[in-house]
């Protein structure tokens, strides 16, 4: 906490106001959320808080891990803590990764603040954050980061990280991605893999229009 704030503390230790969830059960709270992709509502539900406190808990501890790293299977002592990391893994392993975005509801932001309509998710109707995350092919995260607002699109998030740029310097990455990273597919078609288009149901048989 003290390099996150870049300083000592001003108040002694247990000033301020107090934490409704001791730090063990906020560490817990955070791992199951990112294990499992639980909604803050009901974690909050699980440990008799509002989900506030919940998201205020994971808030907190996500930096934490993420300075400490992923653990990789099988390799003890090595981590990755960045995009690059995870990229130079799989290219000297051979791991084929997964890359997927997730939404998690967030408290509505207030009223005239800036931004506030960016937070609304087309595809949940409700005020989410996304997060983009990249497993091994059983499963096992290697990195999770890319915060944004619920409104981006998961191809806009992959400029902005800098993923296509790191498919560019490991030429021999593959990756299975799913519709909505479509783009990077079309721009990637030896290296990223994602499902079939559906045909439209009635289009007519030629109809350049009939894939979606």
């Amino acid at each position: 906490m003290h390099q996150r704030r870049g300083r000592k503390r001003h108040r002694a230790a247990g000033a301020g106001r107090k934490h409704e969830l001791v730090f063990t059960d906020r560490v817990l709270a955070a791992l199951v959320h990112l294990r499992t992709q639980l909604p803050h509502a009901a974690l909050a539900e699980r440990y008799g808080v509002g989900r506030s406190t919940v998201t205020e808990a994971i808030g907190e501890v996500r930096p934490l891990l993420a300075d400490r790293g992923f653990a990789i299977p099988d390799q003890p002592g090595l981590r990755l803590r960045t995009l690059a990391d995870v990229f130079a893994y799989a290219d000297m392993e051979g791991v084929t990764l997964r890359i997927d975005g997730t939404e998690t509801q967030v408290r509505r932001p207030q009223a005239h603040r800036p931004g506030r309509c960016a937070f609304v998710s087309g595809k949940k109707k409700q005020n989410t954050m996304k997060t983009t995350t990249i497993s091994d092919g059983q499963g096992r995260t290697l990195w999770s980061g890319a915060d944004r607002p619920g409104r981006m699109h998961d191809q806009t998030a992959m400029g902005t990280e800098d993923i296509a740029e790191q498919f560019r310097l490991h030429p021999d990455v593959r990756a299975e991605v799913d519709e909505g990273y479509r783009g990077l597919a079309n721009e990637f078609p030896k290296q990223v893999s994602a499902p079939p288009k559906k045909r439209k149901v009635d289009a007519p048989f030629g109809d350049q229009y009939a894939w979606r």
